[in-house]
């Protein structure tokens, strides 16, 4: 019989799922990697993480049931992390209904295909700090009131107090990690940590002259590395009993810092100028405009300050952030630079 753990992980494809399944990999975990073919996401962050051959793919979708009752029936993992999820904000006010089904209710068949067909599975659920939406007190710890502020953090609550119940009703080991925002080179385009860094890169090497249009450059978050909370995920699961936890670093900094850090690696002096719709970064040196805003990209309801109180997760999990976000930055921006330099962006 051999000890080597087994876990699934949904949403291989996505920035989470490839940090998580190099660690896990590194550890002696045979990994299977549960995607949606009908995805347009391809492969290319598992080849550029040097892992895709490593990972043993099966079919998984979060609507589907039956599928996902014979995925966890035939392989009875040892954990299941589940980074599934229409996971875009923006988009989840104009897919209220998918959103809900996928984020919300998908979780639920996840659990319950664990109750009855492999009850010692441990279970991870990523949630988010988008629950706190309209925070009702700075910072956030895990007893927090939640107060939603989108489609997709209404759904991701649904989710996170099923993994709650499931928990404390049936005596199932499940984990609720509520990462506030983690970034990394792998992020997808369209958050708007990517988004600039790449636009960046693309002016950089000449193939854009026009500014990145931005929306509410006001708007505050705790950010951290996506490899630093993947860490904290399987730790979660290695602890004698489920829990809930914050996952954050504890700082909070505005886009606009955001963009003046990914400024610097592209050798810019960023200075902005203007008010609100009509405010504009431009670099000193050149005196060219590389950030406008444009009030399209605004949120119907804006969440304006995140800030996460990792206290619990440092003193029971023994984990701690390493890469601050000046670091976070620059390594992002390096990394699209050299892509596009390639042609790979």
């Amino acid at each position: 019989m051999s000890n080597q753990k087994t876990a699934i992980i949904t949403g291989i494809t996505g920035q989470d799922g490839g940090y998580l399944a190099k660690l896990l990999l590194s550890t002696g975990y045979r990994v299977l990697g549960a995607y949606r073919r009908g995805a347009t996401e391809t492969f290319e962050k598992l080849k550029e993480h040097g892992i895709l051959e490593q990972i043993e793919m099966v079919d998984f979708d979060l609507l589907e049931f039956s599928n996902i009752c014979r995925l966890v029936k035939k392989y009875q993992p040892d954990e299941f992390y589940n980074l599934a999820a229409q996971s875009f904000v923006a988009a989840s006010f104009e897919e209220p209904i998918y959103t809900a089904q996928a984020d919300g209710m998908g979780v639920f068949y996840i659990l319950e295909a664990i109750r009855e067909f492999s009850p010692k599975t441990r279970f991870y659920q990523a949630s988010t700090s988008e629950m706190f939406g309209l925070v009702q007190e700075i910072p956030q710890f895990e007893k927090t009131p939640f107060y939603p502020r989108s489609p997709y953090g209404v759904a991701k609550l649904m989710a996170h107090w099923a993994t709650t119940n499931y928990r404390e009703s049936f005596g199932l080991y499940t984990c609720s990690g509520i990462l506030f925002n983690h970034e990394s080179p792998f992020r997808g385009k369209e958050f708007v940590t990517r988004k600039i860094t790449a636009h960046f890169a693309r002016m950089v090497v000449g193939e854009t002259d026009k500014p990145c249009e931005l929306g509410n450059l006001s708007a505050q978050r705790d950010w951290g590395f996506a490899g630093d909370y993947v860490e904290c995920m399987w730790r979660m699961l290695q602890q004698n009993e489920g829990d809930t936890y914050v996952v954050a670093t504890g700082e909070m900094h505005s886009i606009r810092e955001f963009v003046l850090e990914a400024g610097k690696a592209c050798g810019w002096d960023i200075e902005f100028s203007g008010k609100e719709d009509s405010e504009i970064g431009t670099d000193k040196k050149t005196g060219k405009i590389v950030v406008k805003v444009n009030p399209k990209y605004y949120r119907p309801a804006e969440v304006e300050q995140l800030l996460g109180n990792p206290a619990k997760t440092k003193q029971k999990l023994g984990w701690e952030p390493k890469v601050r976000f000046a670091e976070l930055a620059k390594m992002m921006m390096e990394k699209d630079i050299e892509r596009a330099e390639k042609g790979r962006l």
